[in-house]
């Protein structure tokens, strides 16, 4: 009897989980955040080992494609895997069915990852990622947050994950309350916003790196794609966090 066609990416390339080394490396703090024609990505440049800082040059945005982009936080050498594997996933996708992948199948296959790390969450090699997206067919935008288990929430606005996160979270709804709903505000107001709350979660998390000797990666999600922020942009952005 003739085997069946593969039909899934996993099994096509043999993806699944790896021990975790005893000594593997964490990053945090990302942030995600709507605005009035996009989304916002923010990520801090911090990896540690424990209680050790292993280098401030981490990258932790992830552009899966045009219009999914993933921040990453956790156990950083499976969140880079399990992005490139993503990134293929998607393309794989297309070239099988001739049809781009739904926003939901990108979600999906994000959650089935996650789910799929589940022993190697057991062991310590946990990471959290966020997702910011674009519906073309609804032309709208999304930001999401997931559990280790794979589940997806739908965030309000924004989104955050990392040890940093957790310090800041009544923060976003304070903003929200007192300048607007994040969703109708501007990208250049946002934005100083998003550098001074990764700013406050550096304050009150040494793992965490600030924003202002070693600057924040930034992208740019909008209908026309997605972009990374250059550094003398998020200096000016950075430069006008209020003292």
């Amino acid at each position: 009897m003739n085997k069946s066609p593969i039909q899934d990416f996993a099994e096509l390339v043999g993806f699944e989980p790896k021990p975790v080394p005893p000594n593997h490396v964490h990053g945090t703090t990302v942030i995600a955040i709507r605005y009035n024609e996009g989304v916002l990505i923010i990520a801090d440049r911090r990896a540690t080992m424990g209680n050790i800082i292993m280098f401030e040059g981490a990258e932790k945005i992830e552009i899966l494609d045009d219009e999914t982009v993933v921040a990453i936080s956790g156990a950083y050498a499976r969140s880079l895997e399990v992005c490139r594997y993503l990134r293929h996933a998607f393309k794989y996708y297309e070239r099988l069915n001739l049809f781009e992948i739904s926003t939901e199948g990108k979600l999906m296959e994000i959650s089935r990852a996650l789910a799929n790390n589940m022993e190697m969450a057991m062991q310590g090699g946990v990471f959290l990622p966020i997702a910011a997206t674009y519906n073309k067919k609804t032309n709208d935008f999304g930001v999401y947050f997931f559990d280790t288990a794979g589940a997806r929430f739908l965030g309000a606005d924004y989104a955050a994950a990392g040890s940093g996160s957790e310090r800041i979270r009544g923060v976003f709804e304070f903003i929200a309350r007192t300048k607007g709903k994040w969703a109708t505000r501007s990208r250049e107001d946002v934005l100083v916003d998003a550098v001074t709350l990764l700013e406050l979660a550096a304050d009150m998390d040494s793992a965490t790196s600030g924003v202002r000797r070693h600057l924040p990666v930034i992208a740019d999600l909008t209908r026309e794609g997605v972009r990374r922020y250059g550094d003398d942009e998020i200096l000016a952005a950075v430069q006008k966090i209020p003292i």
